[in-house]
């Protein structure tokens, strides 16, 4: 089974490509494989449980793991109890090992 990193970096609210990428983690999890997403940057405000996302609970409930980058989360003035409970808050030494065991990295 491969494993695949998808690492969001651009305002999901501001890109059309999120709802893409997120069809493709969806898709990859059907087929069988470990998808992983990590929001970093401006991403994270999609990590904000009054953003309601529909992408992060459907993707939370078919299996992908969500992550947001603590620093980036701190930066953006976005506390811990304001986290959409299908994201974990993460360092990013999470990203680090996931690339070391070889997960398949798609960065946007």
């Amino acid at each position: 089974m491969a494993n695949y990193l998808l690492i969001e970096s651009r305002d999901p609210f501001e890109s059309k490509g999120f709802a893409q990428r997120s069809e493709l983690a969806s898709l990859l999890v059907a087929d069988g494989s470990g998808v992983t997403i990590f929001l970093v940057e401006n991403a994270v405000l999609a990590a904000r449980a009054g953003a309601k996302l529909r992408e992060l609970d459907k993707l939370a409930k078919s299996g992908v793991e969500i992550l947001a980058d603590e620093f980036a989360l701190k930066e953006r003035g976005i506390a811990a109890g304001d986290i959409a409970s299908a994201v974990k808050p993460s360092k990013v030494d999470a990203l680090i090992s996931r690339l070391a065991a070889g997960a398949k990295a798609i960065w946007n």
